[in-house]
């Protein structure tokens, strides 16, 4: 088995299939009001806070964009789908989770949503207490790629960065868990691999399935 202390994951994209909601949403939106060429933008800000988010989306579109009027809409669209236990999970995640438990290793969330969506997604998965420190974007003032957050939930665990892992499935994720001196474990959901990402990642898997197996090694 592997020699570590915790595992900090990510949550769109790797807890839930939600960055995929998320997009279908936007997309919707960007059909409605003749947005064009809403992927890219969309996928440079996987992994970043809604601050950030509004920033590309205007390097993007212009700084008279109306951002917060498309996003309300868009998480309006979102929720009356997804709330109330409705929201996908990623494959394996009961099974690295119950692995992790029954291990005594610690468990972290690190994710750049806002807390109270994230507590009440995790809860209505029932998955919540699984979770020692659950750190979010409004906690720290920056976001990935930088460390910050990552660097937080390690400190709220006890543990050592290089002792940990780091799940994710974008690419400014893996460079905020790279920087931070934990060692990145890259699951791609939207974002296919790069380069980059190969040279950054412990190793590329294909879902928290295969985790459990590679950590068991």
């Amino acid at each position: 088995m592997k020699v570590f202390d915790a595992v900090v994951f990510d949550m769109d994209g790797v807890i839930f299939d939600s960055e995929r909601a998320v997009f279908d949403c936007w997309k919707e939106i960007a059909g409605k009001y003749g947005i064009k060429g809403i992927e890219k933008p969309y996928l440079a800000c996987t992994g970043t806070t809604m601050e950030r988010t509004r920033e590309i989306m205007r390097e993007a579109y212009g700084e008279d964009f109306p951002y917060d009027v498309y996003a309300k809409e868009a998480s309006k669209m979102y929720h009356e789908r997804y709330d109330g236990g409705r929201l996908p999970m990623k494959t394996g995640v009961a099974e690295i989770l119950d692995f992790l438990k029954s291990s005594d290793k610690r468990i972290a969330l690190a994710t750049s949503t806002r807390r109270q969506t994230v507590i009440n997604q995790l809860r209505d998965a029932g998955i919540l207490d699984y979770f020692e420190k659950i750190v979010t974007g409004d906690m720290v003032s920056r976001s990935k790629p930088e460390p910050d957050i990552y660097l937080t939930a390690c400190e709220g665990l006890g543990v050592e960065p290089e002792k940990s892992y780091a799940v994710e499935d974008s690419y400014n994720g893996i460079k905020a868990a790279s920087r931070g001196g934990l060692r990145p474990v890259m699951i791609p959901d939207l974002l296919p691999e790069n380069e980059e990402m190969a040279a950054l990642s412990e190793t590329i898997l294909k879902n928290l399935s295969e985790l459990v197996k590679y950590l068991s090694c």
